[in-house]
């Protein structure tokens, strides 16, 4: 491209970017001169390093991801490339009617606050053109997912927007719609922003083949650009961004910028000690050292791990007198969208002091007056971490301050090593589910319906998409015999037919798709309501709903509970509703019986909110936990020398130091878990009459939730006795009679890696947990419509629904809904992956399991004794307990001592 260059563009060779500046358009080039030359001397150029480079690759025609922190440009980098060449083509030739540009985002509230910054270059521009005496239109753009109206929807076939925002759901609509996909055969260039979040999830895959299906669309290849913060593994990002061209992967250029910024993080923690000082004090001490931080700063961004914190955190800093109701706010998804986007507002504009917030602002709307994000306790992972404290200093060349507070020993030490790792550069890693049938089945539906077309570009389309690279002949087949509902008794139930597959060679020699070649597999729609169908129910995002809470003996309403809540829960568990104990028997539908008991709580009451752990934190966890054993033999003195040099408060320090010294004293330093070690402690308690092993398995709940499920199906058939299971990030707790005794560990010893899966799913079988999951992917899969001819059927409905057709899929043969949900549940949510790979390491001997028996829980296992709840602004007053288990645990101590004496 060549463009002449008007007297007031500085020299090329005389200023920084030069080069760069001079390949832009010269409005283009005098717009950014003007936007960012204050920041020439801070970005070290016109260009921010993200900029710098994926501006020259996106001109390119090349796919780029961009991987780089909140605040560094990244995004305005994917548009200027696109920008310039639309204004370029708009003087030459003009633009058509039509879309060359998809901004994809994974939050409405994202794509309107995208839509509001291009507002800006976009008339900056056209004005400079003006003032050229050159025609001064405008590039159109506009935003159009779930919320948009339809007359909007309409108008934008008349005047159709050359860059159009959306979201991952609306695009798919798209794809099938008879008019506006005509409009998308131009689209040059795909922008997906916060890629990280959608490619670990169902939505990304989802959105993996909605672009193989815009490729065979669009008349020439898009340019796909990708925005993504901090991520590991970065190529695997590219690649599921890039996906495959003829079985070989597309090229994809990364720009890594990902530690570009300067953080200043530390963690704080409220007491020296965390179990004998009181829960009160703790939370006292929390919010005096909170309200000083966000007086000293401009503008807070509080994190908590939970919706209900952050209205707790909120209130209480309201009733301390720490900020006024004027200027505080909080900010989650059970808020209204008027409540949400009026906080979004007054963020953007700095009016206000602090924000609270669970995980809603983690991507999305920029907020630059931001100098101070709090989180706390664990966000479970470092790149939600690095996500997080990222609002703050959202300017490029300002440092990054965040303060984390570890409000137990158990965020204690993963706090600790979440802020050392994030200093080192360390980001764990995500996963992108595989080959999932749900999400091909509302593909392959939608392909016929754009039909009738080859079956074999069908399959070749879905298999060019990342996670169906590996997608099988017989999953292909069994998921056509699905959309097919050739099964017997199917269509009985009200399963019909979706497609029909053929030869295009009609008995009557009449040659009814004369585009196709005679002999050629077919794939069309069955139905007249086909495409109705398929666009009021795709998507993957689930339905949830209440369940009510009945007791059993008199049939008394005591509550209700997310069912989220429900799939932690198996028969015996107990849990606190309203103050009052209760434990759990079985679900019928909507509705759950209980029995009341006065037994300790075995599942708190924050659990499905909760992040789990990532495996990489927790392996990060395992290593840390070898090295301060080693510094602890070194004396007390060299550990706490050693511990100063982390990004960690003296009082941190402190804790840290005591909880090991302790709990070598008590259990000794083959007690702590570490990278070739896992511990279970067994601890027998006659006044509950209960046995319980406490298995110490750093790697996070994934893991522990399906670890556990495999060991406790073993110890109930070893035992003859109802086994109850407890689990956290740090490991979990079986506990059954005390007249029973088991060899936990031998039993653990002896899982054969090869038929681990068969005893977890075995485990499966008849749990809450797989009803919901098979409800959800009956609905993703279209076995159960949410929306046929303007009814809809809730949550509640679809979950008796489900449970009707579960009993007779099981009796199919491959029958690809169940074959999802076991798949689902088995490597994404219980992360067998990672459970195999450690039971491989015990099989082979790298990984040792230790037996310790005591009389209390050690203080590393007093997080799983209590399953207190580590963020204080939901805990439940434990103090009690812990200190049980600490008086215990000293008494013992000062005994072995004494004896030493």
């Amino acid at each position: 491209m060549v463009t002449e260059t008007p007297d007031s563009v500085p020299d090329p060779e005389a200023v920084p970017d030069g080069d760069l500046l001079q390949s832009l358009e010269p409005a283009v080039r005098e717009w950014w001169i003007d936007q960012f030359g204050d920041s020439v001397e801070q970005n070290g150029g016109f260009f921010t390093p993200p900029q710098r480079e994926a501006i020259p690759q996106i001109a390119a025609g090349e796919h780029t991801l961009i991987a780089s922190p909140t605040g560094s440009g990244k995004t305005l980098a994917s548009f200027t490339a696109i920008i310039n060449e639309l204004f370029v083509r708009e003087r030459a030739e003009g633009l058509e009617n039509t879309v060359y540009c998809l901004y994809i985002s994974p939050l409405k509230s994202l794509a309107n606050d995208i839509h509001r910054n291009l507002t800006e270059p976009l008339e900056g521009i056209a004005a400079r053109r003006a003032e050229q005496g050159e025609d001064p239109s405008v590039i159109r753009h506009a935003i159009r997912h779930g919320d948009t109206e339809q007359a909007a929807r309409q108008a934008m076939l008349d005047e159709t927007p050359h860059i159009l925002n959306t979201t991952p759901e609306t695009l798919a609509i798209l794809l099938n719609s008879p008019k506006f996909k005509e409009k998308l055969r131009t689209v040059e260039y795909v922008i997906v922003d916060e890629i990280h979040s959608l490619a670990a999830n169902k939505r990304g895959t989802h959105l993996s083949v909605s672009l193989e299906r815009l490729e065979t669309l669009a008349d020439t290849a898009p340019t796909r650009i990708g925005c993504s913060a901090t991520v590991e593994p970065l190529d695997t990002i590219g690649a599921f961004l890039g996906g495959s061209e003829d079985g070989e992967p597309r090229d994809v250029e990364l720009v890594d910028t990902r530690f570009m910024r300067d953080y200043d993080l530390e963690l704080h923690t409220p007491a020296a000690d965390l179990v004998e000082t009181p829960r009160s004090v703790v939370r006292e001490r929390f919010y005096d050292r909170l309200a000083t931080l966000i007086d000293d700063h401009d503008s807070t961004l509080v994190f908590t791990n939970t919706r209900s914190g952050a209205e707790r955190v909120l209130e209480n800093l309201r009733e301390r007198g720490a900020v006024d109701e004027d200027h505080s706010g909080a900010h989650h998804g059970s808020l209204s969208k008027e409540r949400r986007q009026a906080v979004e507002s007054a963020l953007k504009e700095g009016t206000l002091d602090v924000v609270t917030t669970s995980t809603s602002l983690e991507l999305g709307i920029d907020m630059p007056h931001i100098d101070l994000v709090v989180q706390v306790g664990s966000p479970k992972s470092v790149a939600s971490l690095l996500q997080r404290v990222g609002r703050a200093g959202h300017q490029l060349g300002e440092t990054v301050t965040g303060r984390v507070f570890a409000l137990d020993l158990q965020e204690l030490i993963e706090c600790t090593v979440m802020l050392e790792r994030a200093k080192a550069g360390f980001v764990d890693r995500i996963r992108v589910p595989e080959r999932a049938q749900d999400v091909a089945a509302q593909h392959v539906y939608g392909m016929a319906i754009n039909g009738p077309r080859p079956l074999q570009e069908v399959e070749e389309t879905l298999r060019r998409a990342y996670p169906y690279r590996d997608y099988t002949d017989a999953e292909f087949d069994n998921l056509l015999r699905y959309l097919r509902a050739e099964y017997d008794g199917l269509e009985e139930r009200n399963v019909y037919a979706k497609i029909w597959v053929d030869e295009n060679d009609p008995p009557d020699g009449e040659h009814h798709y004369p585009e196709y070649p005679v002999g050629t597999r077919l794939i069309g729609k069955r139905g007249r309501l086909a495409r109705m169908i398929y666009m009021t129910n795709l998507g993957t995002i689930p339905d949830s709903f209440s369940c009510d809470v009945f007791v059993r003996s008199d049939d008394q309403w005591v509550g209700d509970l997310d069912e989220d809540y429900l799939d932690t829960l198996d028969p015996g568990d107990v849990f606190v509703l309203g103050g009052q104990r209760y434990e759990y028997r079985y679900r019928r539908g909507s509705k759950v019986y209980v029995d009341r008991t006065s037994e300790r709580a075995t599942v708190p009451s924050w659990y499905s909110e909760r992040l789990p752990r990532s495996f990489d934190l927790g392996a990060e966890i395992a290593a840390f936990q070898d090295r301060l054993i080693s510094l602890q033999e070194d004396g007390m003195a060299q550990l706490r020398r050693a511990l100063r040099d982390l990004p960690i408060d003296e009082e941190s320090v402190r804790a840290l130091s005591r909880t090991v010294d302790r709990q070598i004293a008590y259990a000794g330093p083959e007690s702590v878990s570490t990278t070739d070690r896992i511990v279970v402690e067994h601890v027998t308690d006659r006044a509950d009459y209960r046995r319980r092993y406490y298995v110490r398995v750093p790697y996070g709940r994934q893991v522990n939730d399906g670890l556990s499920r495999i060991l406790a199906h073993q110890v109930a058939n070893e035992a003859t006795a109802n086994v109850t299971i407890a689990v956290d990030d740090t490991g979990f707790v079986l506990s059954m009679p005390l007249n029973r005794k088991v060899d936990v560990v031998g039993l653990l010893e002896g899982l054969d890696p090869d038929r681990a899966r068969e005893h977890l799913e075995a485990s499966l079988v008849g749990t809450d947990l797989r009803e919901r999951y098979f409800r959800i992917n009956a609905t993703r899969s279209l076995m159960i419509l949410k929306r046929y001819k303007g009814h809809e059927k809730s949550a509640s409905r679809q979950q008796v629904s489900a449970e009707m057709l579960l009993g007779f899929a099981e009796d199919l043969p491959d029958f690809v809904v169940l074959a999802e949900t076991n798949r689902e549940i088995v490597e994404d949510k219980l992360d067998f992956g990672h459970i195999e790979e450690l039971l491989g390491r015990i099989q082979a001997g790298e990984l040792t399991v230790v037996s310790k028996t005591l009389d209390s829980p050690s203080p590393l296992s007093f997080g799983l004794a209590t399953l207190s709840a580590s963020d204080v602004v939901l805990a439940e007053d434990e103090d009690a307990a812990l200190r049980a288990f600490h008086d215990r645990v000293t008494e013992a101590i000062e005994g072995a001592s004494n004896g030493d004496d």
